[in-house]
């Protein structure tokens, strides 16, 4: 089997006639079929697969580039702005990223057939509660080319097929990825239909993926806020997804000040079109060096909207709206708050958080302890910058996405995030009364 790349429009006129509802009930039952091959195989060759599609991301790095470059060039040409851009476009640094990341998944300790749990009852059966993957995952995503290498990889290592349904933007770059990977796959005596992209950018895809309950067990969302809620009102499958990214630093009163400029200079400006990108600083009335701070924002380029107490801080902060403070800016952009006290902080962020990741810079262990236990966030971090929120950084490997629900999953999703469990129970001829 191979993994399909082209266009809808380019395969033959009878599969060109196969309705979005019948596409994706064809790839579904290849990927469920490749998947029970997938439970069968050892945690080493699953890590001996991924290893071989690592290297076949580093062969194909040549053409993956020339894919990528098609794509930037349609995205300046349709006018994407500099962050979008910036999701979409590889180099070869970004690019042996994606390939180390599939390395590092595979020497991730397997986590299908862990347990989690066993006891022994007083009739004497023995139950167990073991980790299986969840089965068919679809992941819908826009811009960015690395989800497609990362998402097959972590699927894979947990033991579950993965339908893959990309951005029109990156649609070069994925179909380049996606087909060096099931080479790899391929080598290492995988079938390709465990890792599929779906051939066509066809909308009424996506929506056939959210109805196709008994095919598709998860839908994972990873784009903007417009996909993410479309995804989450039409699903008749489980979804694991965040909204937003609004994430939020407040700079204690007993900040270090060199501290504060460091982390919320880097927590905005490293890269401002990731989610975990600082979105809104808080500062505190009885921080002595706000004014430096803000000014340090200012000087690297960003556009600061205030409200009127941060607005006296530097004449060159705007005035901030209401709108401002539940705003994913993905941009050099950022809303600035002064606050009295870390209660005015932590009602600030419960108003306007995303539950996401939200970060406090003080040097008051009693202050951070408060925050780390009464902020209700995925992510929350003290003296930290919010560009760690990413599974990498977690000694996850690569991440699927970031939960921002109560259930199953929240914060980073890696591994034991696409896995379910099972209760094994062994008897000895027990009969229930």
């Amino acid at each position: 089997m191979t993994v399909e790349t082209a266009p809808l429009a380019d395969r033959p006129s009878g599969a060109a006639a196969e309705s979005p509802e019948d596409l994706v009930a064809r790839l579904a039952r290849d990927g469920r079929a490749a998947q029970r091959v997938l439970a069968r195989l050892t945690g080493a060759q699953k890590a001996d697969a991924l290893r071989a599609a690592a290297a076949a991301l580093r062969a194909a790095g040549p053409a993956i580039l020339e894919a990528n470059a098609h794509d930037i060039a349609a995205g300046e040409a349709k006018g994407l702005t500099g962050a979008m851009l910036d999701r979409l476009r590889l180099d070869p640094a970004r690019l042996a990223g994606i390939a180390d990341a599939v390395e590092q998944v595979a020497g991730l300790p397997d986590p299908v057939g862990g347990v989690i749990a066993e006891s022994e009852r007083p009739n004497g059966l023995k139950l167990s509660r073991v980790r299986i993957p969840i089965g068919l995952i679809g992941i819908i995503y826009e811009s960015r080319p690395n989800v497609t290498a990362d998402a097959a990889a972590l699927c894979l290592r947990s033991g579950n097929a993965v339908l893959l349904r990309g951005g029109s933007e990156a649609l070069h770059s994925n179909r380049a990825i996606a087909a060096a990977f099931a080479t790899g796959l391929e080598s290492a005596g995988i079938p390709a239909a465990a890792i599929q992209l779906v051939p066509t950018q066809d909308r009424a895809v996506v929506g056939a993926m959210l109805t196709a309950a008994g095919f598709i067990d998860m839908i994972v969302p990873r784009g903007g806020k417009s996909l993410v809620a479309r995804v989450q009102a039409d699903a008749r499958v489980p979804v694991l997804a965040h909204l937003d990214g609004i994430c939020h630093t407040y700079v204690h009163a007993a900040a270090d000040p060199e501290m504060a400029r460091s982390v919320t200079l880097n927590a905005k400006m490293r890269r401002t079109g990731i989610c975990g990108s600082m979105e809104t600083l808080l500062l505190d009335t009885q921080f002595p060096e706000s004014a430096s701070v803000v000014a340090g924002l200012l000087d690297a380029g960003c556009e600061l909207r205030g409200d009127a107490r941060a607005r006296a801080l530097d004449s060159r902060i705007l005035s901030a709206s209401e709108e401002d403070w539940d705003t994913e800016y993905l941009d050099s952009v950022l809303s600035v708050a002064v606050v009295d006290g870390l209660d005015a902080a932590m009602d600030h962020i419960a108003a306007h958080s995303s539950h996401h990741t939200d970060a406090i810079v003080t040097a008051d262990a009693t202050a951070a302890e408060r925050f780390l236990n009464e902020v209700d966030s995925a992510i929350v971090m003290v003296n930290a910058s919010s560009q760690f929120a990413d599974g990498g950084e977690f000694g996850l490997g690569a991440e699927i996405g970031i939960a921002t629900g109560r259930l199953h999953a929240r914060g980073p999703v890696a591994l034991e995030g696409l896995t379910t469990y099972k209760w094994l129970v062994r008897g000895s001829g027990q009969t229930r009364p």
